[in-house]
């Protein structure tokens, strides 16, 4: 990885939806139900479930990165966990941001593929070092992203306390 960055501005992020979905639309799938992962998939997930007139969506949350670049060993499911019965025999499709290591996106498709139709993952980015190729993306890349959503420090810390503007 450079130090070079990938900035994605909402604009951007927009356009990337949109031709995300037209990508899934003209190869013929129809997910009966959309998954995000949490925090940055969900963003992902609801432009597509517009895009695609898809309504009926889960968010799983995922803890994985702990820091720019550093992660836990594994990527850990969080409470509440869906339950898989509600994707019995669906069209699933998996929104995120990213597939970096492509360890979360793993996770989440062993979750649910003995129970649903079939799975499918969509992201804005992939890189070339994630051990999952998804079936729809946007870009790839090897750079570290900016996305919107997180460009800019939370406005309380962890502690709870208003920082400054």
């Amino acid at each position: 990885m450079t130090d070079a960055r990938e900035i994605l501005t909402w604009e951007t992020f927009g356009l990337a939806g949109r031709e995300l979905a037209h990508q899934i639309a003209a190869d013929g799938y129809r997910p009966d139900l959309i998954v995000s992962v949490a925090r940055g998939g969900v963003f992902v997930a609801g432009l597509l479930a517009y895009a695609l007139d898809c309504k009926n969506m889960h968010m799983v949350n995922v803890e994985f990165y702990t820091g720019v670049g550093t992660t836990l060993e594994m990527p850990v499911m969080l409470a509440p966990v869906p339950d898989v019965v509600d994707f019995s025999n669906k069209r699933v499709l998996i929104a995120d941001d990213v597939a970096d290591s492509g360890k979360t996106l793993k996770l989440i498709h062993d979750f649910c593929r003995d129970t649903v139709a079939e799975v499918r993952s969509a992201v804005i980015y992939q890189k070339p070092s994630s051990s999952v190729r998804c079936e729809y993306v946007w870009r790839h890349t090897d750079q570290w992203i900016n996305f919107p959503w997180s460009d800019q420090p939370p406005v309380v810390d962890r502690a709870g306390q208003v920082r400054d503007a």
